[in-house]
């Protein structure tokens, strides 16, 4: 099985209003002195903000320790500094405009894209799966554009913004909406295709370099992977697991199936950009909560049914990595808990910030104990 590693963003909070908090700063400093996390802590875009890039994994229990690990940290390092911090898609309330980095890339971007900026507070997951070339990640690209609104549906977990329930499961998603590029990305004939069409961009509409490329699903500039940017920052380390489990089990799927290249092109043409379209904003504004589009039926489907038919297409692939008892106990739990966004939406409606507070806090680093309960339930694949 390829190669990953996950890509994680958290924002600091003040633990009454719930509001960001600039303590990106203060926090890196603390975490890039330990030896532990000194490699694989980042500045991210927001001063509220700080990232987990982690180490290149080939096992996903290593992913585990180092996910469960430096969430840990980093809300350790959230109390010591008298803030909380969450891994969510939006943070429940906000200012007008958000504190920026001070880096010049960054402070560039704010001059490009001025008022859009005010609500790009988002966090999101990401996931790399390694590939063997840019042609191989093309055809995974062009295979996983169908499979984009479960994934939406999936890593949904931003119903909150400006101290308001959206009605959305995902508003990050569709916040992301105003930037050049976002969303589904377009089918591409081969990795040439790719690149002179990703190289037009620069310059136009805000697209200051191939970092601003927003696509859910995109090559890497400075790794040999595919990067799947769908998912909004997961509330906890099993569920950011479990889709991290997904990504990879999809890749060796669409490069092992006959003949992949017109595979992936046969299924991409199906999925035509207004109808992926409305189907990814159907998931952000649904989750797991009602339908979403299934490819495997050409139209809605119960999504619990349409997750449990892509856990089977990919079980050959969840075994052959030995990801399908995570991948079938996070199902299970999906199903009963719901997404992130439907929890912090009862725990909201239960008991306003001081009950969402506990669950973002409880969610981010629960007690050890708590870790190694399972899911009690029956088999989501066969």
């Amino acid at each position: 099985m390829a190669t990953f590693g996950i890509e994680e963003e958290f924002q600091f909070l003040d633990p009454v209003t719930l509001l960001p908090v600039d303590a990106g700063a203060r926090a890196f400093e603390r975490l890039a002195a330990m030896p532990e996390w000194r490699e694989v802590t980042h500045r991210e875009f927001l001063a509220s903000q700080i990232e987990h890039a982690s180490a290149v994994f080939e096992e996903m229990a290593d992913a585990q320790r180092a996910v469960t690990g430096f969430r840990r940290a980093v809300a350790e390092q959230a109390a010591a500094l008298g803030v909380i911090v969450a891994s969510i898609g939006t943070p429940p309330d906000t200012t007008a405009f958000p504190s920026i980095t001070d880096t010049e890339r960054y402070q560039r971007i704010v001059r490009t894209m001025d008022a859009v900026i005010a609500d790009h507070q988002v966090s999101g997951l990401h996931v790399h799966v390694g590939i063997p070339s840019r042609e191989a990640g093309v055809i995974v690209l062009n295979a996983v554009r169908p499979w984009l609104p479960l994934f939406t549906a999936i890593a949904s977990n931003s119903p909150l913004w400006r101290g308001q329930d959206t009605g959305h499961d995902s508003w990050r998603t569709v916040l992301l909406r105003r930037w050049t590029t976002s969303g589904c990305p377009p089918a591409f004939i081969d990795a040439a295709d790719y690149d002179r069409r990703i190289r037009r961009l620069l310059g136009i509409g805000g697209t200051v370099d191939l970092g601003v490329i927003m696509w859910d699903v995109r090559l890497s500039e400075h790794l040999p992977t595919i990067e799947f940017r769908v998912a909004d920052a997961q509330l906890d380390a099993q569920t950011t697991l479990f889709i991290t489990a997904l990504c990879r089990a999809f890749v060796a799927h669409a490069l092992g199936v006959p003949r992949p290249r017109s595979a992936a092109a046969n299924a991409s043409a199906e999925m035509p950009s207004e109808l992926l379209s409305a189907a990814l904003l159907h998931s952000a504004h649904h989750g797991m909560s009602q339908q979403v589009f299934d490819p495997l039926f050409g139209g809605l489907a119960p999504a619990q049914d349409c997750l449990g038919r892509f856990m089977r297409m990919l079980e050959p692939e969840l075994v052959g990595s030995g990801d399908v008892e995570l991948a079938t106990e996070a199902a299970a739990r999906l199903a009963v808990d719901g997404t992130g966004a439907a929890r912090q939406r009862a725990a909201f409606r239960r008991g306003g910030l001081p009950e969402l507070r506990r669950l973002l806090s409880a969610a981010l680093s629960p007690r050890r104990d708590e870790e190694r309960e399972t899911v009690a339930a029956g088999s989501i694949i066969g």
